[in-house]
């Protein structure tokens, strides 16, 4: 009775105060037709530490970091999280802090916010940010659905070197309301063929990844001039953040709305979640931004304070002025990143920067050196396309053996691609690392 501390008797007595004979009446409601008449088919049950084994014996047969090199980012990176993120994060007061619907209960959730929200504009180039949403794929979706509402345009245009996945998704949130989405194909150095671009009257958006997943380094500015000469919307999207520590940010090559994924900044990988989707655009475009703002404001007495300058769910507007029906701002996770961002500092994170390129270039240079081709040429952050001799297949899985991640094999999502590995590197692996991946693939 663990985890059900009832007794028949305290079952029995609930079930009296409120009219009902059995726990089957509580789903009178529900068709039998759609009711399970039948015991669930549950293995026999452990003691506790029959059940810590069983789940580590689960885990072992992942291949995680640190008992594996994974060279493998694809949207979700390794890198070092800073003691003070964690333990800051790890407080009572952020850890549990629910959406601050009232201000004067919540100022500190209401600043945390606010300073994330600060450091993602200017992170981004951009003049507002918000309070992050879900992830990167969902915060491109919305993107492309807040330059529908903007333009009154049906047609998307979205570069096929975006993110498989968040491109998936965005066909997901479009197709259903009959909005048509374009694909742009890639050229031979890995980036967007921009040349694809039509100057049909219906277009709302261009959307392009930088660096995309190929880990190509888009020239913004050129996309962003095209969108606009066809009065469409420019949205730039990301996988990897870390990189406009670096590059320039989207805003400063003219995009309208930059958005993507945050993980990086404090994150965990945690097999694919929780991520954090950062949401930023141009001012004049705030009001039909998704989710929340959190602005500064000045009380009665004269004092700084903060309050929810936006929130446009249906919650808080009526349904059909809602550009957002979000209910949560992932606030614990946007946290991470805002502590992540100032505990490095601007400086800090440009070194950090400068490490995963360096890094990654040193890897890239050492594959072809070793007579293997990249796929692309075009510059890269922290991930390249390598092309490995046919038959590799056996090899990948030897060195899986070996407790190393090879890269993804990019056939899954580019048949064309058959035989290129997209592989990554951030400032968690040492030069020995790169070393070693090198000598156990030309065994």
């Amino acid at each position: 009775m663990r985890y059900l501390p009832h007794t028949p008797e305290d079952v029995a007595s609930m079930l009296s105060d409120i009219g009902a004979d059995a726990i089957e009446d509580l789903f009178s409601a529900i068709p039998p037709d759609c009711r399970r008449d039948e015991d669930l088919r549950l293995p026999e049950p452990l003691t506790e530490w029959e059940l810590n084994g069983r789940i580590a014996s689960m885990a072992r047969q992942a291949a995680t970091s640190p008992d594996y090199r994974v060279y493998m980012g694809a949207g979700s990176y390794e890198h070092y999280v800073p003691a003070s993120v964690s333990h800051l994060l790890g407080r009572s007061e952020f850890s549990t802090a629910y959406t601050p619907y009232q201000p004067e209960m919540g100022q500190g959730t209401l600043q945390a916010i606010y300073e994330y929200q600060t450091l993602t504009a200017r992170l981004l180039g951009m003049e507002v940010a918000n309070a992050s949403l879900y992830d990167g794929a969902s915060a491109l979706a919305e993107a492309i659905l807040m330059a529908i509402r903007i333009t009154h345009r049906k047609r998307i245009a979205l570069s096929r070197a975006v993110h498989p996945l968040y491109r998936r998704v965005v066909r997901t949130y479009l197709e259903p309301g009959g909005y048509a989405v374009t694909e742009l194909p890639y050229r031979e150095d890995g980036r967007t063929d921009l040349a694809r671009l039509s100057d049909s009257d219906d277009l709302a958006a261009v959307a392009v990844q930088s660096p995309n997943f190929f880990g190509c380094i888009e020239d913004l500015k050129t996309a962003a001039d095209k969108a606009h000469e066809a009065n469409a919307l420019f949205v730039t999207c990301f996988s990897e953040p870390l990189a406009y520590c670096l590059l320039k940010s989207p805003g400063s090559q003219g995009a309208d709305i930059a958005c993507g994924e945050g993980q990086s900044f404090g994150i965990a990988p945690s097999f694919g979640g929780p991520g954090l989707g950062m949401f930023a655009c141009k001012m004049k475009y705030v009001r039909n931004m998704p989710g929340r703002l959190v602005g500064q404001a000045v009380d009665a007495d004269g004092r700084r304070g903060f309050v929810l300058t936006l929130a446009t769910r249906e919650q808080h507007i009526r349904r059909e002025k809602a550009t957002s029906n979000i209910c949560t701002n992932n606030s614990l996770c946007a946290l991470a990143a805002a502590m992540f961002m100032a505990s490095a500092g601007s400086t800090g994170m440009r070194e950090l920067a400068c490490l995963n390129r360096d890094k990654a270039e040193y890897l890239k240079n050492r594959l072809a050196g070793a007579g293997f081709r990249m796929a692309f040429p075009s510059p890269t952050f922290n991930e390249f396309v390598v092309e490995f001799p046919p038959g590799f297949d056996a090899g990948y899985k030897r060195l899986l053996e070996r407790k190393i991640v090879a890269g993804l094999p990019l056939g899954r999502y580019y048949p064309e691609l058959q035989g290129r590995y997209l592989l990554c590197v951030t400032e968690t692996k040492s030069r020995t690392d790169l070393d070693a991946l090198i000598s156990e693939i030309m065994r």
